[in-house]
C-alpha cells in the first residue's frame, strides 16, 4: 500500500515538473519564417583608407537584385576603399556611391556583386505599436531576431519616418533591416545613446533606397567627405551635366574613371567618346582621340555635331600642338570634318568653323568671304565684322579693316554697353595705326567709360594722350593707371613720360626709375632720353 502511494505521488510529480518548466522558464523569441531566406541580404561593410588600414564598420542591405545597397554613411568619410561581407562570408567591393545624407547617416551605394537576395523595402510607414522585427547580420547561421513595437513615428520631408522602438538593439546592429510582419523592410537601425538600451531609433528604409544620382552629384557636401567614386546617374541628361560638373572637380585619372563610366552606360551616345578624346589630345595620344572620334560619329544621332567636335579638336591640336605631328591630322581634314558637319546640316556655326580653319591656313581671302556673308545669319554681326577685319589686316589692307570695324561698333547704339568694349578699343588701336588720332581718343575715352577698373586700358589711352601731345590728359590717364595698379610699371612709366614732356624731369626720371625697378623693359629708353 504505502510503496503504490509513493508511486502515485512521483508520477503526479514528475507531471507537474514539465508544466512548471513550460510555464516560468524563458522563451527563446521565435524568428518569423521569412527570416532565414531575408537574412541572405544583410551584409557587413567595412572600409578602409588610403593605406588600406579598416577604418570604419557597420551592417546593411541590399536593395535590388542589380547590387544597389543601403547603410550608415558614417563609415565612408574619409574612406578609400569599401567592401561588403555577406551572409555567405564572401567578400564583394563597393564600386560607387549613389548618395548619401549626413543628417540621417544614410548612404546608397553600388556592389560589385551578382543578383543579390534584395530585401523588399515597406510602401507605407509602420504605425505605433506596430510589431517590427529587428534582423541582424549572421554569417553563415539561422539569424536570431529581436522583437520590438513602435514607440513613436516621427515624420520628415513630408513622406519619410524616424522610429522610436520599444526594443533591444546593440550597437553592433547598426545599419541592419527593420521589417514588419510581412517581411517588409520599414526602417534601418541608428545608432542609440548607449551600448545597449531599451529604446532603438531607425529611420526608413525608404528614405535610403529612394536615393538617386543626379546632375549635380559631384557638388554634394556629403559626398565630398568620402573618396569612394560617386556614381554616374542613370538619367542620360543627370550623366551629361554631371561629366560636365566633374571636369572641374577631380584631377585628370579620377575624371578619366568618370569619363569611362559614362561610356559603359551610354555606349550609344557620342558624348563620352568626344569628352575622352580630348583627354587623349591633351596627352598626346592623338590615335586614341582619332578612334574615340570615328565611334563618336558612328553613334551620334546628331552627326551633324560629331563632324564639328571631329573638326574643331583636330583645329586646336593643329594650332596648340603643331609641334607633335600625327599623319593622319590636319587643318585639310579638319576643314572635310567641318564640310561633313555642314552638309548634314547647314548651320551658319559651321561655315564660321570653315573660315576658322581657313584663316590658320592664311587663306585671308576666302575666310573673309565667308565672315561677310555671315554677317547676314543668326551669329552676332559684331563678331563678324571683326573677324573679317582680320582678314584684311593680314592682307595689309588698314583702311578696309578700318571699314568692317566700323560697322562692328556701328551694331552698338549709344549709350554703349560694356560688350562694345573690345570692338571700340580695336577701331583706336587701328586709328593710331592710319592717324585717325581723335577717332582713337574717342573711343578709348568710351573704353574706360565702359572698364573703368582696368589699368591696363588706362595706361593704354596715357600713351595715345603723349602721341597727340595731349599731356596733361596723359598725366591724368597715368595716375588713374597708378591708382588702380600702384605696383604696376605701366603708371609709372607714362606718368614719367608726361612729366619729363612737361618739364619736371626730377620727378618724371624718378618715375621712369620706379618703372625700370618694376621690370618695364622701355623705362631704360626714355631714362636715358631724358637724362640728357
Amino acid at each position: 500500500m504505502e510503496k503504490t502511494i509513493t508511486t502515485k505521488v512521483l508520477r503526479i510529480v514528475m507531471g507537474i515538473i514539465p508544466f512548471y518548466l513550460f510555464t516560468f522558464l524563458p522563451l527563446s523569441a521565435q524568428s518569423p519564417s521569412w527570416a532565414k531566406k531575408a537574412a541572405q541580404g544583410v551584409f557587413t561593410l567595412k572600409t578602409f583608407n588610403a593605406d588600406g588600414q579598416l577604418i570604419g564598420s557597420s551592417n546593411g542591405f541590399f536593395t535590388s537584385e542589380q547590387g544597389e545597397a543601403v547603410s550608415a554613411f558614417a563609415p565612408f568619410k574619409n574612406a578609400y576603399r569599401a567592401i561588403v561581407i555577406d551572409a555567405q562570408g564572401k567578400e564583394w567591393p563597393v564600386e560607387a556611391i549613389i548618395g548619401a545624407n549626413d543628417m540621417y547617416d544614410v548612404a546608397k551605394f553600388q556592389v560589385a556583386v551578382k543578383k543579390p537576395t534584395a530585401l523588399t523595402i515597406a510602401t507605407t510607414s509602420a504605425t505605433t505599436g506596430a510589431t517590427l522585427w529587428l534582423l541582424p547580420y549572421a554569417a553563415k547561421s539561422a539569424p536570431a531576431c529581436e522583437q520590438g513595437t513602435v514607440a513613436e513615428a516621427e515624420q520628415f520631408q513630408d513622406t519619410y519616418s524616424y522610429y522610436t522602438l520599444d526594443m533591444n538593439a546593440s550597437e553592433q546592429s547598426v545599419g541592419c533591416p527593420i521589417l514588419n510582419d510581412a517581411g517588409e523592410v520599414v526602417g534601418m537601425l541608428q545608432p542609440a545613446a548607449g551600448e545597449q538600451s531599451e529604446k532603438a531609433y531607425a529611420v526608413s528604409a525608404s528614405f535610403a533606397a529612394d536615393m538617386k544620382a543626379n546632375g549635380l552629384i559631384f557638388n554634394d557636401i556629403a559626398l565630398h567627405q568620402t573618396h569612394i567614386a560617386k556614381a554616374i546617374p542613370d538619367k542620360y541628361e543627370d550623366a551629361l551635366l554631371a561629366l560636365y560638373m566633374a571636369a572641374s572637380v577631380f584631377g585628370v585619372d579620377e575624371y578619366n574613371n568618370y569619363i569611362n563610366q559614362f561610356i559603359n552606360k551610354f555606349p550609344n551616345a557620342s558624348d563620352g567618346y568626344i569628352y575622352r578624346a580630348r583627354q587623349a589630345v591633351n596627352k598626346g595620344d592623338f590615335a586614341s582621340a582619332d578612334a574615340d572620334m570615328k565611334q563618336a560619329v558612328k553613334v551620334a544621332d546628331k552627326k551633324d555635331d560629331a563632324h564639328y567636335q571631329y573638326a574643331q579638336l583636330i583645329y586646336q591640336k593643329e594650332m596648340l600642338q603643331a609641334d607633335q605631328p600625327y599623319g593622319p591630322w590636319s587643318l585639310d581634314r579638319a576643314l572635310e570634318e567641318s564640310k561633313e558637319a555642314y552638309a548634314e546640316s547647314p548651320q551658319p556655326v559651321y561655315r564660321q568653323q570653315q573660315a576658322q580653319i581657313l584663316y590658320a591656313q592664311k587663306k585671308y581671302d576666302e575666310a573673309y568671304n565667308i565672315y561677310l556673308e555671315l554677317t547676314k545669319s543668326e551669329l552676332p554681326a559684331t563678331e563678324m565684322y571683326y573677324a573679317a577685319a582680320q582678314c584684311k589686316l593680314q592682307e595689309e589692307d588698314k583702311r578696309g579693316a578700318m571699314a568692317l570695324l566700323d560697322s562692328a561698333v556701328n551694331q552698338f547704339t549709344r549709350p554703349y554697353i560694356k560688350t562694345a568694349a573690345p570692338y571700340l578699343r580695336a577701331r583706336a588701336q587701328l586709328s593710331m595705326d592710319i592717324r585717325r588720332f581723335q577717332q582713337a581718343i574717342n573711343d578709348m575715352n568710351d573704353v574706360v567709360a565702359l572698364v573703368p577698373n582696368d589699368p591696363e586700358l588706362w595706361a593704354e589711352k596715357a600713351s595715345y594722350e603723349l602721341r597727340v601731345n595731349l599731356t596733361d590728359q596723359a598725366l591724368e590717364s597715368a595716375q588713374e593707371c597708378l591708382r588702380l595698379d600702384p605696383e604696376g610699371s605701366d603708371g609709372y612709366l607714362m606718368s614719367g613720360i608726361a612729366q619729363c614732356l612737361k618739364g619736371d624731369k626730377e620727378q618724371g626720371l624718378q618715375n621712369l626709375q620706379k618703372a625700370k625697378e618694376l621690370g618695364n623693359d622701355q623705362a631704360q629708353t626714355f631714362i636715358e632720353k631724358y637724362s640728357k
